[in-house]
């Protein structure tokens, strides 16, 4: 069954991940667009949320693509108004406006559903298999990329709730709560905020495992050239090294083969359509909150350092 959806806030994020993939699935049509700037060749466009709800009725899912602050009021307006709703990560400024907006989806009788489009890359679950029989010693995740070249000129990123390097951090976070078996615990952080902006640039992570497993991270969005994305795990069983954002895997040195017909990371908002389709389909909800609690932890814990002033 093919439903109507609209995507709200037609971004960069949007054009290269969210369009291609609705176009692409036999679950979704594209019938509307909610942006005050984007707009999708072709397809019906509103600048306004509610407008567009009360004009179309019979587009029954919305797909929240605008940065987190401002995406709790069109989410709440969606859901009172009876539509689904898929927000992109991370789901909310905040954690208690997500648990809030849960609470209005179990009200309404909808689906809501907060993606972690990492956790669809091609080997982070033969990754948390590898792990699920496995005593963990270690295990420490460096997330480094250059944030002009994925994010250019977004200033929303360095204004509070924009949440800065932990809006890739965060990617790894939701790999991690996906692929360890037992739940951890942030314990100390070190965030670094340039001097103009309000929102970090940097970050180093400790956490506590219920087994006495070393896990630490290392975000930092001044990474020039090569982009690094690793998590690395050292168990009992040997050494898991998964790189390039959960796209391949490696057991003690050997590379392991990608899931037959898989493309990488070209997969995972695929995944999440093909995930919110089934939801929706089964009156479902998905809010997994638990890489979002650990960024609010680490602004809790975390000691400030402030660094060099940042330019586009």
């Amino acid at each position: 069954m093919t439903r109507k959806i609209a995507l709200a806030g037609i971004g960069k994020i949007a054009h290269d991940q969210h369009v291609p993939s609705i176009a692409a699935s036999p679950d979704w049509e594209l019938a509307a667009t909610v942006s005050r700037h984007g707009r999708v060749d072709g397809v019906e466009a509103f600048t306004d949320l509610d407008t567009f709800l009360a004009a179309r009725p019979d587009v029954e899912v919305v797909s929240l693509c605008m940065p987190p602050v401002p995406r709790f009021d069109y989410a709440a307006a969606a859901l009172q108004a009876g539509r689904h709703v898929m927000l992109e990560k991370p789901p909310g400024a905040t954690l208690s406006e997500c648990q809030q907006l849960e609470a209005m989806a179990r009200a309404a009788g909808v689906s809501i559903y907060a993606t972690w489009h990492s956790r669809e890359a091609a080997q982070v679950e033969a990754a948390r298999a590898w792990l699920a029989d496995k005593h963990l010693r270690s295990l420490k995740v460096v997330w480094k990329e250059d944030v002009r070249r994925w994010h250019p000129g977004q200033e929303w990123i360095w204004q509070a709730g924009g949440v800065g390097v932990f809006d890739p951090g965060i990617n790894a976070l939701s790999i991690v709560t996906r692929i360890l078996p037992d739940p951890i615990r942030l314990t100390a952080a070190t965030l670094e905020f340039p001097e103009n902006c309000e929102t970090p640039i940097a970050a180093s992570l400790a956490f506590a495992h219920p087994h006495g497993a070393d896990i630490s991270a290392a975000f930092d969005w001044r990474q020039e050239g090569d982009q690094t994305w690793t998590i690395e795990a050292e168990t009992n069983g040997g050494y898991m090294l998964l790189s390039e954002g959960g796209a391949k895997l490696a057991i003690d040195g050997d590379v392991q083969a990608a899931p037959a017909g898989d493309d990488a990371l070209q997969g995972e908002y695929p995944r999440l359509y093909a995930r919110m389709a089934a939801l929706v389909h089964a009156g479902g909800i998905d809010m997994d909150l638990s890489p979002l609690a650990h960024v609010a932890d680490a602004f809790l814990l975390g000691r400030r350092l402030t660094a060099a002033p940042f330019n586009w």
